[in-house]
């Protein structure tokens, strides 16, 4: 026999049933009838709105019961006291953007008199079957279906008291931006297309100075939920990281936005105090090899980065000049693709048309200072491959 239904499988799903059937002072007899009809599927086209919750329940007739229930919406001052429960903590409105309510808000909502659960009086239910119980079978089945789509998303609950998932997120991020940054809303006023398109178009204003170093990441006061796998700490780190790579972007004008993941990944590597170990199994790449990456990244970023691992055939010419360079080192030179080897140095052409210096250190290739436009500056030899 499989097993019996269940409704609310994450917490706050849970949590709608436990008020229906604890807090609500609804018929405890009426309800397992509900819960009964309500697991053999006979609830059809459940919806949610502002405040309401309508669907169609098959019954012993022909034709289905249509089912219409109205919850309390909050009013101002609930929403103000719900809002500022849920601003006063980073960590509840990150959970609630990565979809979750966390527990801790539900509780100090409901203390603060804005109980996001259905209390006594605020479920109203109307059903066309000849039923004058409240709840009648048809409206339980629905109560406890609700709890379905709260699972899927605890911000049915907020839409239930009036306000949808942007308009709640987007005063949030309201009440957590500071009096003075915000800007001051300007007045509706109507305007033509004809007045739009005639309005004089005003100077951009200009840029703000750019600054010295990158701020710091703000602390977090929760950690993330813990099934995504990640760490206050982690997420401090990458948005350092990212401040750092904004920084860049300003004060260089460089083309970083489009790196790769493997080229993102070795300029994270190759900064001062970076976890190589960590990134690494992060990434699942061998440690040695994100290493080299790094070492290539610090000497001539992405064009460094390309030069430790492109194979291609720049012609003969080049290739013949770094051979002649190269003759006066001890060793045979050897040519092979855009790479030109004598005894523990190797040169190799970029596609950029600059040569780059690798050296031999425990059979492996390691970048070995900046790029150069010709290979005569780069064809000296190794000082001590082995210690390098």
């Amino acid at each position: 026999m499989p097993p019996r239904r269940t409704f609310g499988q994450r917490w706050w799903g849970r949590a709608w049933v436990e008020a229906l059937e604890q807090r609500a002072k609804l018929d405890p007899n009426r309800l397992p009838r509900g819960r009964t009809y309500a697991r053999k599927g006979v609830v059809d086209q459940l919806a949610i709105s502002a405040g309401e919750i309508t669907a169609w329940v098959r019954g012993s007739r022909p034709d289905p019961y249509r089912v219409a229930i109205r919850m309390r919406q909050f009013s101002a001052e609930e929403w103000e006291k719900l809002l500022d429960v849920a601003g006063r903590r980073l960590g509840h409105a990150a959970a609630l953007l990565d979809g979750e309510l966390p527990e801790e808000l539900a509780v100090q909502s409901r203390e603060a008199g804005a109980d996001l659960l259905p209390g006594p009086g605020d479920l109203r239910p109307r059903c066309s079957c000849p039923d004058s119980a409240n709840p009648c079978k048809h409206v339980a089945a629905v109560y406890y279906l609700v709890a379905d789509e709260v699972d899927a998303d605890p911000f049915v609950l907020f839409t239930l008291r009036g306000r949808g998932r942007d308009e709640v997120l987007a005063q949030l991020r309201e009440l957590r931006t500071p009096s003075a940054a915000r800007p001051a809303r300007a007045p509706e006023v109507g305007l033509t297309p004809k007045k739009a398109y005639s309005r004089r178009i005003a100077p951009l204003p200009p840029l703000p100075a750019v600054p010295g170093e990158p701020g710091p990441p703000a602390v977090l006061d929760l950690d993330p939920p813990a099934r995504s796998g990640l760490t206050s700490a982690a997420l401090a780190a990458l948005a350092a990281d990212a401040a750092s790579l904004a920084l860049d972007l300003l004060q260089t004008r460089d083309a970083l936005a489009d790196l790769t993941f493997a080229e993102d990944l070795a300029r994270r590597a190759a900064r001062p105090g970076a976890d190589v170990f960590g990134l690494a199994a992060a990434a699942e790449v061998a440690p040695s090899e994100l290493i080299v990456s790094a070492q290539a990244w610090r000497e001539a970023g992405r064009t460094g980065l390309a030069a430790l691992r492109d194979v291609w055939n720049p012609g003969p010419g080049p290739l013949a000049v770094a051979r002649a360079e190269l003759a006066e080192l001890p060793g045979e030179v050897k040519v092979w693709r855009n790479r030109v080897t004598a005894g523990p140095v190797q040169l190799r052409y970029g596609r950029d048309g600059r040569w780059y210096r690798f050296v031999r250190v425990a059979g492996q290739w390691w970048p070995d200072g900046p790029p150069a436009e010709q290979p005569v500056d780069l064809a000296y030899p190794a000082e001590d491959a082995s210690t390098s």
